[in-house]
Protein backbone atom coordinates (compact mmCIF):
# COMPACT_ATOMS: atom_id res chain seq x y z
CA UNK A 1 0.00 0.00 0.00
CA UNK A 2 1.47 3.36 -1.14
CA UNK A 3 0.62 6.58 0.81
CA UNK A 4 0.69 10.41 -0.62
CA UNK A 5 2.61 12.81 1.51
CA UNK A 6 1.85 16.41 1.07
CA UNK A 7 5.10 18.40 0.14
CA UNK A 8 6.99 20.17 3.22
CA UNK A 9 6.58 23.34 3.18
CA UNK A 10 8.25 27.12 3.82
CA UNK A 11 5.41 29.39 3.39
CA UNK A 12 4.40 29.28 0.03
CA UNK A 13 7.12 27.04 -1.65
CA UNK A 14 8.95 23.74 -0.83
CA UNK A 15 11.90 23.74 1.89
CA UNK A 16 15.53 23.68 0.00
CA UNK A 17 16.94 20.77 0.71
CA UNK A 18 20.97 21.16 0.52
CA UNK A 19 22.36 18.28 -2.14
CA UNK A 20 24.74 16.88 0.47
CA UNK A 21 22.53 16.07 3.17
CA UNK A 22 20.05 14.15 0.35
CA UNK A 23 23.28 12.57 -0.80
CA UNK A 24 24.02 11.54 2.85
CA UNK A 25 20.22 10.15 2.79
CA UNK A 26 21.30 8.13 -0.43
CA UNK A 27 24.10 6.71 0.87
CA UNK A 28 22.07 5.42 3.98
CA UNK A 29 19.31 4.04 1.92
CA UNK A 30 21.99 1.99 0.11
CA UNK A 31 23.78 1.07 3.35
CA UNK A 32 20.49 -0.61 4.11
CA UNK A 33 20.04 -3.03 1.37
CA UNK A 34 18.30 -0.81 -1.08
CA UNK A 35 18.23 1.54 -4.31
CA UNK A 36 17.66 5.23 -3.63
CA UNK A 37 17.31 5.83 -7.56
CA UNK A 38 14.32 3.27 -7.65
CA UNK A 39 10.92 5.00 -8.26
CA UNK A 40 9.18 4.68 -4.57
CA UNK A 41 12.65 6.11 -3.54
CA UNK A 42 13.54 9.18 -5.45
CA UNK A 43 12.03 11.82 -3.56
CA UNK A 44 12.80 10.38 -0.31
CA UNK A 45 16.01 12.25 0.37
CA UNK A 46 14.63 15.37 0.22
CA UNK A 47 11.25 14.17 2.22
CA UNK A 48 13.41 12.71 5.05
CA UNK A 49 15.40 15.65 5.47
CA UNK A 50 12.59 18.20 5.75
CA UNK A 51 10.89 15.81 7.89
CA UNK A 52 13.77 16.02 10.17
CA UNK A 53 14.06 19.88 10.37
CA UNK A 54 10.16 19.48 11.82
CA UNK A 55 11.59 16.64 14.28
CA UNK A 56 14.46 19.01 15.60
CA UNK A 57 12.95 22.14 15.37
CA UNK A 58 13.51 23.22 19.01
CA UNK A 59 17.06 24.22 18.09
CA UNK A 60 15.72 26.58 16.65
CA UNK A 61 13.59 28.30 19.74
CA UNK A 62 14.37 29.44 22.90
CA UNK A 63 12.00 27.65 25.33
CA UNK A 64 12.23 29.94 27.87
CA UNK A 65 10.15 32.72 25.93
CA UNK A 66 6.88 30.67 26.36
CA UNK A 67 7.70 31.83 30.07
CA UNK A 68 8.48 35.35 29.38
CA UNK A 69 4.58 36.72 29.92
CA UNK A 70 3.02 36.08 32.99
CA UNK A 71 -0.26 37.18 35.18
CA UNK A 72 -0.29 39.07 38.64
CA UNK A 73 -3.62 39.10 38.88
CA UNK A 74 -4.60 35.75 40.19
CA UNK A 75 -6.79 36.42 43.10
CA UNK A 76 -4.01 34.89 45.65
CA UNK A 77 -4.11 31.63 44.16
CA UNK A 78 -1.29 29.81 45.57
CA UNK A 79 -2.26 26.24 45.32
CA UNK A 80 -0.54 23.73 42.73
CA UNK A 81 -1.18 24.40 38.94
CA UNK A 82 -0.96 21.04 36.77
CA UNK A 83 -0.80 20.45 33.47
CA UNK A 84 -0.64 16.77 32.76
CA UNK A 85 -1.24 13.82 30.08
CA UNK A 86 0.62 16.57 27.67
CA UNK A 87 1.56 14.17 24.55
CA UNK A 88 4.82 14.67 22.98
CA UNK A 89 7.14 13.22 20.74
CA UNK A 90 11.13 13.08 20.89
CA UNK A 91 14.24 11.71 18.99
CA UNK A 92 16.67 9.60 21.53
CA UNK A 93 20.64 10.40 20.44
CA UNK A 94 21.55 7.66 20.66
CA UNK A 95 19.57 5.84 17.86
CA UNK A 96 17.49 8.84 16.85
CA UNK A 97 14.48 6.30 17.13
CA UNK A 98 11.31 7.81 18.33
CA UNK A 99 10.52 8.46 21.91
CA UNK A 100 6.58 8.83 22.11
CA UNK A 101 5.31 9.42 26.07
CA UNK A 102 3.04 12.25 27.65
CA UNK A 103 4.04 14.44 30.57
CA UNK A 104 2.92 15.99 33.89
CA UNK A 105 3.84 19.66 34.58
CA UNK A 106 3.05 21.13 38.05
CA UNK A 107 4.45 24.16 40.07
CA UNK A 108 3.29 26.62 43.30
CA UNK A 109 3.09 29.54 42.00
CA UNK A 110 4.42 32.76 44.11
CA UNK A 111 2.41 36.16 43.09
CA UNK A 112 2.00 35.19 38.98
CA UNK A 113 1.09 32.17 36.92
CA UNK A 114 1.91 31.76 33.25
CA UNK A 115 -0.92 30.51 30.45
CA UNK A 116 -1.28 26.90 31.18
CA UNK A 117 -0.69 26.12 27.18
CA UNK A 118 3.07 27.71 27.77
CA UNK A 119 3.97 24.42 30.11
CA UNK A 120 3.48 22.30 26.89
CA UNK A 121 4.83 24.91 24.36
CA UNK A 122 8.05 24.47 26.64
CA UNK A 123 8.05 20.90 26.66
CA UNK A 124 7.88 20.73 23.50
CA UNK A 125 10.70 23.06 22.83
CA UNK A 126 13.18 20.50 24.39
CA UNK A 127 11.44 17.63 23.55
CA UNK A 128 12.02 18.73 19.41
CA UNK A 129 15.65 18.28 19.74
CA UNK A 130 17.84 14.95 19.78
CA UNK A 131 17.25 13.92 23.45
CA UNK A 132 17.56 11.25 26.63
CA UNK A 133 13.85 10.69 28.97
CA UNK A 134 16.47 12.04 31.89
CA UNK A 135 17.59 15.62 30.38
CA UNK A 136 14.43 16.41 28.29
CA UNK A 137 13.02 15.64 32.11
CA UNK A 138 15.45 17.87 34.15
CA UNK A 139 15.31 20.62 31.01
CA UNK A 140 11.65 20.97 31.34
CA UNK A 141 11.83 21.29 35.65
CA UNK A 142 14.60 24.07 35.58
CA UNK A 143 13.13 26.05 32.72
CA UNK A 144 9.88 26.95 34.95
CA UNK A 145 12.16 26.99 38.08
CA UNK A 146 14.50 29.75 36.57
CA UNK A 147 11.97 31.92 34.88
CA UNK A 148 8.66 31.83 36.82
CA UNK A 149 10.97 31.30 40.76
CA UNK A 150 7.71 29.11 42.03
CA UNK A 151 7.91 28.00 45.38
CA UNK A 152 8.08 24.39 43.95
CA UNK A 153 8.43 22.53 40.45
CA UNK A 154 7.79 18.97 39.83
CA UNK A 155 7.93 17.38 36.21
CA UNK A 156 7.31 13.62 35.24
CA UNK A 157 7.44 11.79 31.96
CA UNK A 158 6.42 8.62 30.81
CA UNK A 159 7.45 7.32 27.40
CA UNK A 160 8.09 4.48 25.70
CA UNK A 161 11.41 4.39 23.66
CA UNK A 162 11.28 2.58 20.02
CA UNK A 163 15.66 1.98 20.22
CA UNK A 164 14.16 -0.30 22.72
CA UNK A 165 10.58 -1.99 21.10
CA UNK A 166 11.90 -2.01 17.48
CA UNK A 167 15.42 -2.80 18.27
CA UNK A 168 17.73 -4.42 20.20
CA UNK A 169 16.05 -6.25 23.07
CA UNK A 170 12.47 -5.66 20.36
CA UNK A 171 10.58 -5.32 24.02
CA UNK A 172 6.89 -4.15 23.40
CA UNK A 173 4.60 -2.55 25.76
CA UNK A 174 7.41 -0.97 27.68
CA UNK A 175 7.41 2.44 29.37
CA UNK A 176 9.98 4.74 30.69
CA UNK A 177 9.35 6.91 34.07
CA UNK A 178 11.30 10.07 34.80
CA UNK A 179 10.73 12.81 37.50
CA UNK A 180 12.40 16.29 38.73
CA UNK A 181 11.27 17.90 41.83
CA UNK A 182 12.64 21.10 43.07
CA UNK A 183 11.98 23.32 45.71
CA UNK A 184 9.16 22.54 47.91
CA UNK A 185 8.14 19.51 46.20
CA UNK A 186 11.53 18.11 47.13
CA UNK A 187 11.70 19.43 50.78
CA UNK A 188 8.69 18.68 51.91
CA UNK A 189 7.45 14.75 51.77
CA UNK A 190 4.03 15.97 52.17
CA UNK A 191 4.01 18.36 49.15
CA UNK A 192 5.30 16.06 47.05
CA UNK A 193 3.09 13.10 47.90
CA UNK A 194 -0.20 15.66 47.25
CA UNK A 195 1.24 16.32 44.00
CA UNK A 196 2.43 13.46 42.76
CA UNK A 197 -1.21 11.83 43.70
CA UNK A 198 -2.26 14.28 41.24
CA UNK A 199 -0.11 13.47 38.86
CA UNK A 200 -1.53 9.84 39.08
CA UNK A 201 1.48 8.52 40.58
Amino acid sequence: MSCNHEEETIGNGKMPVPEDVQEAIRTLIRWAGDDPTREGLTDTPARVARAWKEYCQGYEEDPRIHLSRVFHEVGGYDEIVLLKDIPFQSHCEHHMAPIIGKAAIAYLPTDKVVGISKLARVLHGYARRLQIQERLTAEVAQCIQDELQPRGVAVVIEASHACMSARGVRTQGVSMVTSRVMGLFRKDHRSREEVLKLMGY
